[in-house]
């Protein structure tokens, strides 16, 4: 090869996502233009410093014999926490760990009553302020319960029931100890109750079952019973070993059962002990923007003790813990293990799902959360762009036929606005339009989100979830004719969206075969030119039809029009089957006895 770079013998080489030519180049002692060279010999053009798709990395280092081994978020972020001397995977010595209470998710289908039957647990309302009544956000509380004489608590993960936020309710399933799958007792087994209990059961966790809404005429709880040893589930009075409890929210019955079966099943089947001593770690559960107190993360502590105070990193955001603030918006001094707090003080919203942990100093999650941000940018920068390769540059000249919806997508939580992204790009998306989410984020709609709407050589609608834009930024967006909408419940966005994405697409059209007429005799006009005498065979001839003519079975002129019909001397607007006419055919004059016209017309097809 001319261009000179070195050749491997299966050598492996470890590469992060997102990493360019230069990063490969270093690896293996090379000049970064050989490898731009390689590039372009395999029909890609990469510049050296260019963020690249692990497929293309794959692709050079199978084509110089090395081994590329792409490294894992989760790998490459424990070994960025190694950098300072943080080990989250470190074995705790037994003497540290004490008992915590268990975490308890609570899933199941969409207005199957789980808001509710929080709501009996906590004794509080939170149904009256959700969109719709379907819960949009993961909540977490901890309730206390008189067990055997003693005062345990429970923490409790409320995630959202509807198919649209499966991405959050696997999440939901990731820190939980236990789930409580609830089911109507009038409804049955649903297709949501069969996927939550997927989750449950991918995260091996062990499951309680709340037969909720017994209270109803037509409760059937023995109906459920049976239904769900469909799916492995086999309640303890049939022999099996899952608790199965009947309850109903709204009167609060069989609530205290409920609560006994969570405490009693993680008695029998778990060991919950951590470390209450040490720097915090946990997982952000949900986090938005408040406009008077800034990021606020709802945190679950899984590790340690954390502090108002503390220093912390959460995924790409950091800060000092200003305040710490239960579920009933009071002070916390400080949160031990199981236990969720809301978090005043990060300098960004944490997506839902990061881990977090606490450090020794502001210094120190800095910087995490800065090279945290560098990479994912890196990573997503290059999954996002399609390199172009020699083959597919004039394909991308063309690319101006294809039509695409751009979007920019705000939310009130980072959770919400991952649930709509990944409802969206489940959209089945013909592919001649394309779909392109140029940019997220928590919080209210800003003047720069405008700005970059507008800046786009295309058309960019910005999406307000939960969120509105104040009436500086309303103008600024009028008069770059920026579209913004708004709503509250996610199904609404996705209808709306999809029927836009059908909307963008050029409208197809078939041929509607109208009638056919044959030639009997042919008039000669010094004006008008020949005239053609017919009889019509079939359906309808109409003026100014399109229409094909046929010799011997051949078509001889395609695509000329009937520019004159007439009825004996008078004119017509159509001719209909058995019937005399005479006709011109535009400017086509070679007709001949025997000839046959064919006439039709391109009808638009309904999109599906």
């Amino acid at each position: 090869m001319s261009s000179g770079a070195p050749r491997g013998q299966g050598q492996v080489i470890r590469l992060p996502r997102g990493a360019s030519l230069s990063d490969f180049a270093d690896k293996i002692n090379a000049n970064p233009g050989s490898l731009v060279q390689e590039m372009f010999n395999l029909g890609e053009m990469v510049t050296a410093t260019q963020s690249v798709s692990d497929d293309t990395l794959l692709l050079l280092g199978e084509h110089l014999g090395f081994e590329v081994s792409i490294v894992s978020p989760e790998d490459e972020d424990r070994e960025l926490l190694a950098q300072f001397n943080i080990d989250l995977d470190a074995e705790v010595a037994t003497e540290r760990l004490v008992s915590r209470p268990p975490v308890v998710t609570v899933m199941g289908h969409v207005d199957h009553g789980k808001t509710k039957l929080l709501d009996a647990i906590r004794k509080a309302n939170v149904v009256e302020g959700e969109a719709g009544g379907i819960t949009q956000h993961i909540g977490a509380y901890q309730v206390h319960v008189p067990h055997d004489g003693v005062d345990r608590a429970l923490t409790v993960i409320d995630t959202p029931g509807h198919e649209a936020f499966t991405a959050m309710r696997a999440r939901g399933a990731q820190v939980t100890d236990i789930v409580v799958l609830v089911v109507a007792a009038d409804d049955g087994v649903m297709p949501q109750t069969i996927e939550a209990l997927n989750h449950a059961k991918a995260a091996d966790v062990p499951i309680v079952v709340a037969v909720n809404k017994i209270d109803k005429p037509e409760a059937n709880p023995d109906k459920v019973r049976q239904q769900l040893t469909e799916y492995g589930l086999v309640a303890e009075e049939y022999g099996g070993d899952t608790m199965f409890v009947n309850v109903a929210a709204k009167p609060g019955i069989g609530i205290e059962e409920l609560l006994e079966a969570v405490l009693l099943t993680a008695d029998a089947s778990l060991e919950l002990t951590a470390p209450i001593d040490g720097p915090a770690q946990g997982v952000a559960i949900e986090a938005h923007l408040d406009k008077g107190r800034g990021a606020v993360a709802t945190v679950l502590v899984q590790k340690g003790t954390l502090r108002a105070g503390d220093s912390i990193v959460a995924g790409g955001a950091h800060g000092r813990v200003r305040a710490m603030l239960d579920e009933n918006g009071k002070p916390v001094s400080e949160a031990g293990p199981a236990r969720p707090v809301m978090v005043l003080g990060l300098t960004a919203v944490p997506g839902a799902g990061d881990t977090f942990l606490a450090a020794e100093d502001d210094r120190t999650v800095r910087q995490i959360a800065e090279q945290r941000q560098a990479r994912r940018r890196a990573a997503s920068f290059a999954n996002s762009h399609r390199r172009p390769s020699l083959e597919t540059i004039m394909e991308q000249l063309k690319e101006g036929e294809k039509t695409s919806l751009n979007l920019v997508l705000k939310g009130d939580g980072s959770g919400s606005v991952e649930a709509l992204e990944d409802a969206l790009f489940k959209l089945d998306i013909p592919a001649e339009v394309q779909l392109r989410i140029i940019h997220r984020g928590v919080g209210a709609i800003t003047e720069s989100d405008v700005m970059l709407a507008s800046a786009s050589s295309e058309a960019v609608t910005i999406i307000g979830f939960n969120v509105r834009a104040s009436n500086k930024v309303r103008e600024i967006a009028d008069r770059e004719g920026v579209e913004i909408r708004y709503y509250t419940v996610i199904y609404q966005a996705i209808e709306e969206i999809d029927a836009a994405l059908k909307g963008l697409l050029k409208p197809e059209f078939e041929e509607v075969e109208l009638g056919s007429a044959e030639i009997r005799d042919v008039f000669r006009s010094s004006k008008i030119g020949n005239i053609a005498g017919c009889i019509v065979r079939s359906g309808v001839i109409r003026r100014n039809a399109k229409a094909r003519l046929l010799r011997d079975g051949t078509v001889v002129a395609d695509n000329v029009s009937i520019s004159s019909l007439k009825r004996f001397k008078d004119d017509a607007t159509e001719v209909r089957e058995g019937f005399e006419c005479g006709l011109t055919l535009g400017n086509f004059n070679n007709v001949q006895v025997g000839d046959i016209i064919e006439t039709f017309e391109m009808r638009e097809k309904p999109r599906a």
